[in-house]
């Protein structure tokens, strides 16, 4: 087995944060080099899109709020990655992917982009209604990936 490109989805959590290590240790191991992948989901926010006089709904290019929200957005992902690369990588080969959409897919879009030989991810060990509501980012990666997948578990001791 020859794993020479690690792509490793990290987010805001502990839970990523764990799953990098492991990938890092495994990059250290092989020699490998590390795809860091953020993903920026599209924040769905209520619009009143309907003229209160006439009930017609109105068309809406995106305004300042939304734009301002995607900076954000945007601005925390390279800090996110940042830091895991700062705290993490040493002098391990580091390419980042900071992409707009599902994560799953972008996950997966990018380890193809980056000729991923193994995808690491973390898991939230989701369950239940909010499994349903939130679904799996980790199931759907290893359901829709062509390359290995590993779900590293973060079990809080």
């Amino acid at each position: 087995m020859q794993i020479s490109k690690i792509i490793i989805g990290i987010d805001d959590s502990k839970h990523a944060e764990h799953a990098a290590k492991y990938g890092f240790d495994i990059a250290r191991k092989f020699n490998a080099s590390v795809g860091l992948v953020n993903i920026i989901e599209p924040v769905v926010t209520p619009l009143d899109t309907s003229d209160s006089l006439l009930a017609m709904p109105i068309v809406t290019n995106t305004g300042p709020e939304e734009l301002d929200l995607l900076n954000t957005q945007t601005d925390q992902s390279e800090r996110i990655i940042d830091r895991t690369i700062k705290e993490l990588a040493g002098d391990i080969p580091v390419t980042h992917f900071s992409e707009y959409g599902s994560t799953a897919d972008g996950i997966i879009s990018c380890s193809e982009q980056f000729n991923a030989d193994l995808i690491v991810i973390g898991t939230h060990k989701r369950s239940g209604i909010d499994r349903l509501l939130m679904g799996d980012v980790a199931e759907a990666v290893v359901r829709h990936a062509k390359i290995p997948v590993l779900v590293v578990p973060f079990n809080v001791l």
